[in-house]
């Protein structure tokens, strides 16, 4: 199970994170997940529940995105997008595919609370205005 290692990762970076910025709460951490990282996106969220525990990032919830797959079939030059792990052309039923990413997992939020700050200040690039971590 490579998801408890994935996570201890994603915990040291978040941690230290909060730390530079003086949170005293992680409310939600959000995740970018290739479809092709083999991820199990039940097992990163259990995992991260149990090493959180004792930590400010107990109780955050973590958010998981998994984008399409972009594809090109090499048999019929069909150019789809995968939404799941199933890896065959859906206009020829070809299996020798073509695919362009698919294998990162990057940390794309992080919603904290922040000494004397009532609101979570949200990390993300639709909220520039708001404190970032």
């Amino acid at each position: 199970m490579h998801e408890a290692s994935i996570v201890s990762g994603i915990l040291r970076i978040i941690l230290e994170e909060a730390q530079k910025h003086g949170a005293t709460k992680i409310n939600r951490v959000n995740l970018q997940s290739g479809l092709l990282a083999g991820i199990e996106a039940e097992t990163l969220t259990a995992c991260f529940e149990l090493l959180a525990e004792g930590t400010i990032a107990e109780g955050a919830t973590l958010e998981i995105d998994v984008p399409p797959l972009n594809c090109q079939c090499q048999s019929c030059g069909h150019e789809f997008q995968l939404l799941k792990r199933a890896f065959h052309c859906p206009q020829c039923n070809g299996m020798k595919l073509d695919f362009e990413g698919g294998h990162g997992c990057n940390i794309t939020g992080i919603e904290a609370e922040l000494p004397d700050s009532p609101e979570p200040a949200p990390s993300n690039e639709e909220n520039d205005n708001k404190e970032k971590l």
